[in-house]
């Protein structure tokens, strides 16, 4: 008792403005950070070891496929050589897809990357159950491991912030704390998989927000980060993910090449968010029930993929080898960076890394823009790579400058491709320095990714991103001063509204007859058979469609629709009305979560909500 007086006299001296109160809530914090930390390193040695076993025994045994490994995964690699099949590996995405979205049913929140997930839990303070845990473990191991292209970092991110919820459940944690958990929790998981404890740290506190970080948390994730990565280094050994690379000198005069490459690495970029974004939206056009949709992309993932598998491997003789398509693959970024034996030399090299680095888009939009329970980390990572080896190539053939090093800008190329699409520009320098295992590349990769940074401000792979931390009294708003913010949409549900739903073949001529029966309605939903919204038709095109007086011959509801501006029942009211803003609608659709609409929300009840909150007592 005398040694804890003497100690907070002592602090008072040292620190007078600090209070020990606040000193006992760190540490109290720092502790429940640690157990999340070894939580999470032993579920992500769990999955890593169920996803190798899952891969060994269907892509490998089963079809004959070899995936390609980065050098840090040589442990991992099986033995013996199979039979090159490919008629099961068309088969195989799609039937491990099917069996992944039967299994998501159960918990309909993991499908998907996950982070997207993670971070709408985080900004509305959702509950995160703890059944996601084992659905989105097993889910991404028969995905990835039956050959869906995707990568362990975003479902570990998601389970990472479900062990820290359910840490703060056990603990009846409040929701300063309960938010720390879980962005602790985030970082633990990718640290887990990822074995770059620094850079996912600061991955979790900056993907939070598209301009700014929360530092807050960064103790806390750094704490949980640390004792993730110790753990599972315990299990399977030290090692950077692309083993001892050889030193990268840099030259200043270089800059301007980085410059070209940042700009043409960006543009890939833009072409993979489009990408995805369209196979989302075409996706939920498809009159399926949701859980099978992943099934659907596992299918055209298998016919797009083994033909370029057996033709490219034909070519360079070499049958069945991975290519860095399908699985996780981080053996392609190992390639870009290292080349291989059967990588050809000149601009037929060049030629090949791009038609990877293509067909790598493709297949993870398949994969990812179905629902599938894959994350877009590590396929972003290997695009960048790809791209970014192919620049370094053709510019060392073109400008005839031996000193330029192919390998130096496939590592630029990965932390600029995520840097800039996942608006984190801080983390993914860090993140290719880790990998590399050194920071001779720290400068061209900062240009680099400042540069992608700024080109990609309109473009972000996470839509769950906000764009900026909300200014409050309290940490980790614990405390928000905007009634909107703290206020759901189901609060806004009138039951006794009565609204019109509309299916992809209601002929147009109907549609326009139904819109004058509803005139208080502005939008009208699309759905399929189910229920399942598909889409919507705005009262601005059925106004212009009037008043055009053209002939609608066979032109039906689905010719008219677009894009739903859809939130779900426990979205907050900010989050929907900017999001109604944004998208220039009067109305936002409210639907559960597998996608049955529940009703709709106006401007004018926002507007009354706000008046309500705001009224004096």
């Amino acid at each position: 008792m005398q040694a804890w007086n003497h100690g907070k006299t002592l602090l008072a001296f040292l620190a007078p403005d600090v209070n020990p109160k606040n000193i006992q809530a760190l540490g109290r914090v720092l502790l429940h950070a640690a157990v999340v930390g070894l939580a999470c390193g032993l579920v992500g040695a769990f999955f890593f070891a169920a996803m190798e076993f899952g891969q060994r025994v269907l892509l490998e045994e089963l079809a004959g496929y070899r995936p390609l490994r980065a050098a840090g995964e040589a442990f991992a690699a099986g033995g013996g050589t199979t039979l090159f099949r490919p008629w099961v590996l068309v088969l195989l995405p799609g039937l491990g897809a099917l069996l992944a979205g039967t299994l998501m049913r159960l918990a309909p929140e993991t499908r998907g990357g996950g982070a997207n997930a993670a971070l709408r839990a985080y900004h509305e303070d959702a509950p995160v159950r703890a059944r996601v845990i084992p659905v989105k473990l097993a889910a991404t191991v028969l995905t990835v491991a039956s050959g869906g292209s995707g990568g362990r970092e975003g479902p570990t991110m998601h389970m990472g912030a479900a062990l820290g919820a359910l840490t703060a459940r056990v603990l009846r944690l409040d929701a300063r704390e309960r938010r720390l958990l879980l962005v602790a929790g985030m970082a633990a998981g990718i640290s887990a998989v990822f074995r770059t404890p620094l850079g996912a740290a600061l991955l979790a506190v900056e993907i939070l927000y598209r301009d700014e970080l929360d530092s807050d948390a960064l103790v806390p994730a750094v704490l949980a980060s640390v004792i993730s990565y110790s753990v599972v280094i315990s299990i399977y050994g030290e090692s950077t993910l692309f083993g001892r690379l050889p030193p990268h000198v840099f030259r200043p005069l270089h800059l301007p090449v980085y410059v070209v490459m940042a700009v043409f690495v960006s543009v890939v970029a833009v072409g993979f968010v489009r990408t995805l974004h369209a196979v989302q939206r075409l996706t939920a056009r498809v009159p399926v029930p949701p859980w099978m949709h992943p099934a659907l992309g596992g299918v055209a993932l298998g016919i797009l993929v083994v033909p370029v598998l057996v033709v490219v491997g034909h070519r360079l003789g070499v049958p069945g080898q991975g290519l860095g398509l399908l699985g996780g693959s981080y053996g392609a970024a190992q390639v870009a960076i290292t080349g291989a034996s059967w990588l050809p030399q000149g601009w037929t090299g060049v030629e090949l890394l791009l038609v990877l680095c293509l067909a790598k888009l493709l297949a993870t939009s398949l994969t990812v823009g179905t629902g599938g329970s894959a994350g877009d980390f590590a396929p972003s990572m290997i695009m960048g790579a790809l791209a970014g080896g192919a620049f370094g190539q053709a510019a060392r053939l073109a400008l005839g400058d031996g000193t330029l090093e192919p390998g130096a800008f496939a590592l630029v190329g990965m932390g600029t491709f995520y840097g800039g699409v996942a608006r984190v520009p801080l983390a993914a320098v860090i993140l290719v320095s880790e990998m590399a295992g050194s920071y001779d590349l720290l400068v061209p990769l900062m240009f680099s990714v400042g540069i992608s940074f700024v080109l990609l401000h309109r473009h972000s792979l996470y839509e769950a991103q906000l764009p900026k931390r909300r200014k409050t009294s309290s940490q980790l708003h614990a405390v928000r001063v905007d009634p909107l913010h703290s206020m759901q949409v189901a609060a806004l549900l009138d039951a006794g509204r009565a609204w019109c739903t509309l299916t992809p073949a209601t002929p147009a001529a109907e549609v326009i007859q139904r819109a004058h029966q509803y005139p208080l309605q502005d939008v009208f939903p699309v759905v399929s058979g189910d229920g399942v919204l598909r889409g919507m038709v705005s009262g601005e095109a059925l106004r212009s469609l009037a008043a055009s007086r053209d002939d609608l011959g066979w032109a039906l509801a689905a010719d008219l629709m677009r894009p739903a501006v859809s939130v779900v029942a426990s979205t907050s009211v900010w989050d929907a009305a900017r999001l109604m803003l944004a998208q220039s609608s009067r109305e936002a659709v409210v639907v559960d979560p597998s996608g049955k609409v529940l009703g709709l929300v106006d401007e004018a009840d926002v507007f009354r909500a706000y008046l309500k909150a705001q009224a004096p007592r």
